[in-house]
């Protein structure tokens, strides 16, 4: 199946400094990634258009969009002790928020199935008001609000191992939005817990799933299994949205998750499961080992394309498996499928 690949060289230009975690070289390990997906050939690539203000500002206040301008074109800094912006980084940021915009214009136009895009910096964590974990413009939420605008029901699926705290809040009473989160609990930033499900309109349109550390793929599948599906097909989206962070994987030195490069071949074939193809679109967030995130952007990139890269997987026993499986059980619960 032919899926776009949306980069620019200006996601480069966000610089955050050389010891920073979220680094431009990550870029170069995803771009690894893709090429080694043995899919090449059924990739088309585009360059991403810069959001308008008027589709940041649906999810973003205005002042918060200009004190971001005002402070790139200043030389920028540290926005709080974790989130660094550069001079350019507000074109990198408005070019992110972008890409969803573009991607979805170009799926509905029939130009491929889905759509991969290798965008940085990453948005899930950012709030209305607020830059936030590493993350400027929520660029995945630009795109949601933009498809719900026109009438369309969305859900975003989120693995990064942090809860996407941003995304969560900006569409938590929202009847046209369904979030639903895997992420390691306990943990960064501290939000995330299953009580937490929406309000309003939006009541039952949040699905947590916060997992205990070293969980494995075995528990992320039976929660699609158990939970994700059942809950989608009652939401009936027209697309999905997925915040693909790939700091999930063992081998990442930010968090505690047990994940193996196949395990996120699943997670991308289960989520592109839940909307119809052409309507389909995965957003780079996390992952900070390159070794593991080219390894494991191969496998997404693709399961996307229809193909299985990477098979490895590692199961779990134990007390880890039965803490995961009491999460899933307890969501069961909680979201009225038990």
């Amino acid at each position: 199946m032919p899926v776009l690949l949306g980069r620019h060289d200006s996601f480069r230009q966000h610089y955050t400094g050389r010891s920073h975690p979220e680094r431009p070289e990550r870029l170069e390990a995803v771009l690894r990634g893709v090429a080694e997906s043995g899919v090449v050939d059924d990739l088309v690539d585009f360059e991403p258009r810069l959001a308008s203000r008027n589709e940041v500002a649906r999810v973003h206040d205005d002042s918060y969009i200009k004190r971001l301008e005002d402070f790139c074109a200043a030389g920028g800094g540290f926005l709080d002790p974790d989130t660094a912006a550069s001079t350019g980084s507000f074109d990198a940021a408005l070019r992110a928020a972008g890409a969803g915009v573009d991607a979805a214009e170009r799926l509905v136009a029939g130009e491929a199935e889905a759509a991969f895009l290798a965008v940085r910096p990453p948005g899930h964590h950012a709030l209305r008001d607020e830059a936030m974990g590493f993350c400027l413009f929520n660029s995945v939420a630009v795109a949601a609000a933009h498809l719900a605008a026109k009438g369309d029901r969305v859900v975003i699926v989120d693995w990064d191992a942090h809860h996407g705290n941003g995304t969560q809040d900006i569409f938590y009473e929202s009847r046209d939005v369904l979030y639903v989160s895997f992420h390691q609990y306990p943990f960064y930033p501290g939000t995330g817990a299953l009580h937490e499900t929406g309000a309003g309109a939006g009541k039952g349109a949040t699905v947590n799933l916060p997992l205990p550390q070293l969980t494995t793929g075995d528990v992320y599948r039976a929660a699609f299994d158990r939970v994700v599906i059942p809950v989608t097909e009652r939401f009936r989206p027209d697309w999905v949205l997925v915040s693909a962070g790939f700091d999930a994987h063992r081998a990442d030195p930010l968090t505690e998750l047990g994940l193996s490069a196949g395990d996120f071949g699943d997670l991308t074939t289960l989520s592109m499961s839940l909307a119809p193809a052409g309507r389909r679109i995965a957003f780079l967030e996390g992952g900070y080992d390159v070794a593991a995130l080219e390894v494991s952007v191969a496998s997404c990139v693709a399961a996307l394309a229809g193909v299985e890269c990477r098979p490895e997987r590692v199961t779990s026993g134990g007390p880890y498996l039965e803490a995961g499986s009491e999460i899933v059980a307890t969501a069961e619960r909680v979201h009225g499928l038990s």
